[in-house]
């Protein structure tokens, strides 16, 4: 069929180009047509397109399916005029566009045996390769080239070695070519600004945008997007609003990828209806845009908000990814919403979503949280071993952590090791956070204790699993040496499962010095103080629990009310401590007014039989 197609573009006289002929002599090869082979070869010379490297390498490959070796692979090559400097730098362009670093040096080196002086051309090929293959030490054997041959003044060669250091995140080799570069255009410094913001330096990254704007070089589109990024890493929410208005003055607003770089930012200074401003001033938005604005709802704790962008999305006839799929899903899990979850599961079934590892866990751990465990454990026993990573893993152990079985979070880690998979701190965290809700104190301290033979230290969420483990099991004294023994300094976790362990079991004294180490680091929240009050109660110590009382009503702190939600059939209701709003508040409460009673009359009955 592809050579009958070929055959009636010539009789049209619609002549093929350099794309068209791999799968031609592909064909020939495969219906081992060497004669027709041949004479489409000497058209391919005619019309010069045997220039093209993976031309040649198609028709050297035709040549060995039809009975042998009746080619010699580099006879393409060798046979070419020296002269013929564009045919090498196309060569090596093609073989660096396809990855094939073998076959790019081979021609480098031959064209180099050729006695062909090195230009800016072919380097600026090889350096692009290298970044995308991630070699550093290769690229700067080619920047040693560079200087030999004297080619540190042209402007393209120096950009790409720029390029290459900025993304292979060699900064401080970056910034030595940047400081020396004789010119410097906005390439160049949109270049070296978004390496620093890519690479964890948004200071500088900064610093340096301002130094381009001073030297009058005019910031454009690809300055401003990796400047917000920076900003966005900062959560300064100053340097935000004057970016914006830069952007606005400077009239780069015109593409989406800002807008929604301005969106993510907001977000992230926690000015969610900054962010939702831009949003809605945007009229293309694409499917970044939504699943940025939802991503944002969702770590605001607004996953209604974030339900209904959801649903507006699907009417406004964007398709959801994968991204949006999992920037979604913590907002079902906030509120309950188990049915949502099984809608995505199946949309991602659906769209081929599943396909992504990343999707798969997501949806597992938000049966698992939605209290679908057997759902969440399906899901992971259809995927193959071989292709669960550490983070499903994990998750799966994480699960069944918070749902209280052990015995299921250690059977899985026994057969993650034997699969060969090695545990990460997650994975002890995890199985620490079974053993506190089991009460497993001897293997919650052999897991802790284990976990450097593995090449790593507990980290902070490991000291609060052990506080609280040694904590509840009365070990309090134990627990606060531990916290003396911390290689980094105790957070505020750390000190309120402390605090938490010292309630349980009455102890005021050891409660005091922890709630002094919490109250210095959260001042403001007001739970420390009702926690410390509660304990000083307990103990009949009511002169603590005046005070207590008295400061958060002079400072006028109060704690945030809990808040549940509860899905029946498909609508969602919310729930507060004391709270009559909703429609049928009247009926609730009566019937747990009716429920309150039938726990007493079944408690004097049993006090009745004891007697």
């Amino acid at each position: 069929m592809t050579l009958l197609v070929y055959q009636e573009m010539l009789r049209k006289l619609i002549y093929p180009d350099e794309t068209t002929y791999p799968f031609v002599f592909r064909a020939c090869s495969c219906l081992l047509d060497v004669q027709n082979g041949k004479t489409i070869h000497a058209h391919v010379v005619k019309l010069g397109l045997d220039s093209f490297y993976f031309v040649s390498v198609a028709f050297q490959e035709m040549y060995r399916g039809c009975g042998g070796q009746m080619w010699n692979e580099h006879e393409v090559i060798d046979k070419r005029s020296v002269k013929d400097f564009n045919y090498w730098n196309s060569s090596i362009s093609e073989a660096s566009n396809y990855e094939n670093v073998e076959e790019s040096f081979r021609l480098f080196t031959k064209m180099r045996m050729k006695n062909f002086e090195l230009d800016s051309c072919t380097v600026v090929h090889l350096l692009r390769m290298f970044v995308d293959l991630n070699l550093l030490k290769t690229g700067k054997i080619i920047h040693g080239l560079v200087v030999l041959n004297k080619l540190t003044e042209d402007m393209s060669v120096n950009t790409a070695l720029l390029s290459m250091y900025s993304k292979l995140g060699s900064l401080g080799d970056a910034r030595l070519l940047f400081d020396k570069m004789p010119e410097k255009d906005g390439v160049v410094w949109n270049v070296m600004i978004s390496g620093y913001s890519q690479h964890g330096y948004p200071e500088k990254s900064m610093e340096l945008m301002s130094f381009m704007v001073k030297s009058g070089v005019g910031a454009d589109l690809f300055t401003a997007i990796p400047a917000v990024s920076s900003i966005k890493q900062l959560k300064s929410i100053e340097w935000g609003r004057q970016m914006h208005a830069f952007v606005l003055r400077c009239c780069l607003d015109y593409q989406v990828s800002l807008h929604n770089a301005l969106i993510d930012m907001y977000c992230e200074c926690n000015h969610l209806n900054y962010a939702r401003k831009v949003f809605d001033l945007v009229k293309n938005k694409t499917v970044v845009s939504w699943s940025t604005m939802i991503k944002g709802c969702v770590s605001h704790n607004q996953s209604l908000d974030a339900f209904s962008l959801f649903t507006y999305m699907k009417l406004d006839g964007t398709k959801p990814d994968f991204v949006t799929v999992i920037n979604i899903l913590p907002a079902c899990v906030n509120i309950g919403a188990l049915k949502q979850v099984k809608y995505l599961h199946g949309y991602s079934s659906k769209s081929g979503l599943t396909s992504f590892s990343s999707v798969n866990t997501a949806i597992l751990i938000s049966y698992a949280k939605c209290g679908a465990i057997e759902m969440a454990r399906k899901l992971f026993d259809g995927e193959k071993v071989d292709s669960k990573d550490i983070i499903t893993w994990n998750s799966m152990i994480s699960a069944y952590s918070k749902h209280g079985d052990w015995s299921k979070c250690f059977m899985l880690y026994n057969q993650m090791k034997q699969s060969n998979m090695k545990p990460d701190q997650v994975t002890f965290l995890g199985l620490l956070t079974a053993c506190v809700n089991s009460g497993l104190v001897e293997e919650g301290r052999g897991l802790f204790n284990a976990m450097e033979s593995y090449g790593f230290r507990p980290c902070q969420e490991h000291y609060t699993c052990m506080v609280d483990l040694l904590g509840r099991a009365g070990h309090i004294n134990e627990a606060r040496q531990l916290i003396k023994t911390m290689p980094m300094k105790p957070d505020a976790q750390v000190w309120a499962a402390l605090l938490s362990a010292c309630k349980l079991h009455c102890e005021t004294e050891i409660a005091e010095f922890a709630a002094k180490e919490l109250l210095d680091m959260e001042p403001k929240n007001a739970g420390n103080y009702i926690l410390l009050s509660n304990i000083y109660a307990a103990a009949g110590q009511w002169a603590g629990v005046a005070k207590m009382r008295s400061f958060l009503r002079d400072t006028g702190l109060k704690k945030t009310p809990g808040c549940s939600w509860l899905e029946i059939q498909g609508h969602l209701h919310e729930f507060r401590v004391a709270d009559r709003s909703h429609p049928k508040s009247g009926e609730i409460y009566a019937i747990l007014q009716n429920l309150e009673v039938e726990i007493m009359e079944i408690r004097d009955k049993d006090l009745g039989i004891r007697a």
